[in-house]
């Protein structure tokens, strides 16, 4: 069984990705930013609903993520078959 090529990403794709997937453990890492009571939502403190609203945004900032990844995967695919021709 052949491995998979490996993909180098570009510099501006790796940019991207490592924004989007520190912007969610920035926002949960740096602790005083939520840790308090008020606003509540439907009875739940702000450090509650916080975190749970993050666990649904940090699906999605994974998500683009992997979407940046593809792309990128896929123009430099066919700049390297352009290439070999």
């Amino acid at each position: 069984m052949a491995t998979p090529a490996r993909y180098r990403l570009s510099a501006g794709a790796m940019v991207a990705v490592t924004i989007l997937l520190v912007i969610p453990i920035l926002a949960l890492v740096i602790v005083p930013i939520y840790a308090r009571k008020s606003p509540e939502l439907w009875g739940f403190p702000f450090f509650y609903w916080y975190q749970l609203l993050w666990v649904l945004l940090c699906g999605f900032f994974t998500w683009g993520a992997h979407l940046v990844i593809q792309r990128d995967r896929r123009t430099t695919g066919r700049d390297r078959a352009e290439v070999q021709r």
